[in-house]
């Protein structure tokens, strides 16, 4: 597969020489690089969540009932560093929120904290930022970080109007909102031009299915090395939305194949259709995905070879939208030894299969619940 990479003379904000390059024939965050190392799931991956603050409220965020208006005290960075110590493989560390740049505090005493420390180990790093701050802080943050990862799933000012501050319960000015679309735009241009790593997450959901290759134009435009296309299943705060159908989904993903800039990787995960479906038309697709140059299916990490911890609780999660409460706290527990709890958990084991010749480890546990009920992934293989 073709490399995806910047030219190093100009770009500031390019990880160290030597580093391997992100790009489809290598993506950390992916578990099934642990499972073909070491024959079982191993936790590879620890997400941080490291603010409840966010300047947005969008209709379909997965968090969106533990934002809050004022923020606890976190954690000591000196514990959290001592749990990041004893994971034996860890390879990735991500950040998320609520927004991780709405604070400066946030983004001075831990954000460029913990990606120092992630670079000190060699382990890669992702910041999941809507970048509609000022400039000034993404740059405070760009030369240590691996990822920026962003929400993009509009064609217009007034899209982002209507999608991210759907939930706010006040009113918010289209205006105020056009400059900040603008300055998201312009952001995700600076940082990649400054040679960071910006991809670009867009869901296929009711509002994105019909115009997905237009938001993939604007994506190519910002200057984004990687768009990563994942169908929106209505969970936890976005219960209410309506949802589409397995076809919409199946044609929103060949529209794309059919129009997207070969030149960008793209990036499909939680994708309801598997090498083993007993229809035929899907495995076909499936096919394609796996032939075309540039294009990747990532098996989701929920669940699988990643924990998430809250930073100000100690709380370790082990799967983000499916219903399983904490699984262990920081403050009394490795982490390794709270996923080796979960692999061991009859709701893991109910989907944990592998198909070497598919690379697929596969459902999540929403995709299994919503679409595969009756199915036990375990006794299907990929159909020839």
């Amino acid at each position: 597969m073709q490399a995806i990479s910047q030219p190093a003379a100009v770009a500031p904000f390019a990880p160290p020489s030597g580093w391997r390059a992100l790009n489809p024939s290598y993506d950390p965050w992916d578990p099934i690089r642990s499972l073909q190392r070491f024959g079982r799931h191993e936790l590879t991956s620890v997400e941080l969540t490291v603010t409840h603050l966010c300047n947005m409220r969008c209709e379909h965020c997965a968090v969106g009932d533990s934002l809050t208006m004022k923020e606890a005290p976190n954690i000591p960075l000196e514990l959290i560093f001592k749990r990041l110590d004893e994971v034996e493989h860890l390879e990735t560390i991500s950040m998320t929120g609520g927004e991780p740049t709405f604070s400066m505090d946030t983004v001075r005493n831990v954000i460029i904290p913990v990606l120092k420390y992630a670079r000190t180990r060699g382990v890669r790093t992702q910041l999941n930022s809507n970048v509609t701050m000022d400039y000034e802080r993404y740059e405070l943050i760009a030369p240590f970080l691996d990822v920026m990862h962003i929400s993009f799933n509009y064609t217009e000012a007034a899209d982002f109007h209507q999608v991210g501050f759907a939930r706010t319960g006040r009113e918010v000015k289209p205006a105020a909102t056009a400059k900040m679309y603008e300055r998201m735009i312009e952001n995700s241009r600076k940082l990649a031009e400054g040679g960071l790593f910006v991809s670009a997450e867009s869901m296929i959901n009711f509002r994105t299915y019909n115009k997905i290759s237009d938001i993939h134009r604007i994506i190519v435009e910002m200057g984004c090395l990687r768009h990563e296309v994942h169908p929106m299943y209505p969970s936890s705060f976005a219960s209410g939305l309506p949802a589409i159908t397995r076809k919409q989904m199946f044609e929103a993903v060949e529209t794309l194949l059919n129009t997207r800039d070969p030149n960008v990787w793209m990036l499909f995960g939680t994708l309801p259709f598997f090498a083993c479906s007993e229809n035929e038309v899907e495995r076909r697709l499936v096919k394609r995905l796996r032939e075309e140059t540039n294009v990747t299916v990532r098996n989701d990490p929920d669940g699988r070879n990643r924990v998430n911890v809250n930073i100000f609780s100690g709380d370790v999660y082990v799967t983000d939208f499916a219903s399983v409460p904490s699984f262990g706290n920081i403050h009394n527990e490795k982490l390794d030894d709270v996923f080796a709890k979960w692999r061991e958990h009859p709701m893991q084991q109910a989907v944990n299969c592998h198909c070497p010749s598919a690379s697929c480890c596969g459902p999540n546990l929403l995709v299994s619940d919503m679409y595969y009920r009756e199915v036990d992934f375990t006794k299907r293989l990929a159909i020839p």
